[in-house]
């Protein structure tokens, strides 16, 4: 596990956009009422928003994008890098930063590339852009990370249908020497890579015409091999067992006193699962919010989304300490301890 730590750069804003179309998870019709009062115990999901078929992650992330640039009352032709983290791109190629940079109206000399992480992406992309920043001595920088998971389930597919949700956020970043280090560690252990994955459609498995036939893989699970596949209880040991450890180590490793973090946020993946994991950390309780309730687990949009929607109030005009980690599809983990300093929080966009 990589550890390490960026200095000189601050963050600036955080922006989220949600589509406006909920769906409640008491009018699925693939789940019982007794199996769905169960999935909302275990997962503490109600409600997700779910994109409509025009509406991609990109969209999403713009609109917080546009949001956020103005709340921040920056100039567009001072942004130097844009960075996308999203599993669920425009197309197979270009990349749909190229497509972000030029729809946002940013200056060509502006780099823009995408990372196609999921669950830990947006540590990742934290760590990515901020570092980058600091290398090549860029000033201003767009960190957008979402996806819209819902393209890729089965609708009749009781295992992943009721759980994720769509979302797309922007965060700033912008050169500041009084900036406090941003603390990381990643890890990855891709002998798990089948735990979370669309097996046809990319290199390895082309679309072909068995791709799209639908198959019963149990009761309440029907998908074809373009669709999300999910081992609910591989995934669930993986979180339990690495996010304390990553957890654990950034706190080891840079001697950080706990009862100084304000905030843990955690990747939104199951009720169950992250209070397990708060328990095994010994981690206040009244300092871990959840956003699943409302908008399930969005991916790499889950830690901006809970801070947006649930920590707006208590960050503003002041300074906090936040560890945040994310764990997942890969399968892949990031950890990073940030400082929000009167970060400008924007409201929730619903597009």
């Amino acid at each position: 596990m990589a550890a390490f730590s960026v200095n000189d750069i601050a963050i600036k804003g955080i922006s989220c956009s949600v589509p406006k179309n909920k769906e409640l998870n008491i009018d699925l019709e693939i789940l019982t009422q007794e199996e769905i009062q169960k999935f909302i115990e275990a997962t503490g999901v109600e409600e997700r928003r779910i994109a409509t078929k025009e509406i991609c992650t990109s969209d999403l992330c713009c609109e917080a994008a546009e949001k956020l640039i103005k709340d921040l009352n920056w100039q567009k032709d001072e942004i130097e890098i844009l960075v996308f983290v999203s599993q669920t791109a425009d197309y197979i190629l270009p990349v749909s930063a190229a497509i972000l940079q030029d729809r946002l109206g940013l200056s060509t000399n502006c780099i823009a590339f995408d990372v196609p992480l999921g669950c830990s992406g947006y540590v990742y992309g934290m760590s990515i852009i901020s570092g980058m920043m600091k290398a090549a001595g860029l000033k201003k920088g767009l960190l957008l990370a979402g996806d819209t998971s819902s393209k890729l389930l089965s609708k009749t597919d009781k295992s992943t249908v009721p759980l994720f949700g769509d979302g797309g956020s922007a965060t700033a970043f912008e050169f500041d020497e009084k900036a406090a280090n941003l603390l990381f560690d990643l890890g990855t252990d891709g002998s798990g890579y089948k735990a979370i994955i669309v097996p046809d459609g990319g290199s390895r498995n082309r679309i072909n015409e068995d791709s799209l036939k639908v198959k019963d893989v149990e009761e309440g699970i029907s998908r074809n091999a373009c669709n999300l596949v999910l081992d609910g209880m591989d995934v669930f040991g993986f979180g339990i067992s690495q996010a304390p450890k990553t957890v654990k180590k950034l706190i080891e490793k840079f001697e950080i006193d706990v009862d100084k973090i304000d905030h843990f946020v955690f990747h939104q993946a199951n009720l169950m699962m992250n209070k397990m994991i708060v328990k095994k950390l010994k981690l206040p309780v009244e300092k871990v919010p959840y956003s699943l309730k409302e908008f399930g687990n969005t991916s790499s949009a889950t830690i901006p989304l809970t801070i947006a929607a649930e920590l707006k109030e208590s960050l503003a005009n002041t300074s906090k300490d936040l560890i945040i980690c994310g764990f997942g599809v890969g399968l892949s983990w990031g950890t990073a301890k940030i400082r929000l300093d009167n970060v400008v929080i924007s409201d929730l966009i619903e597009i």
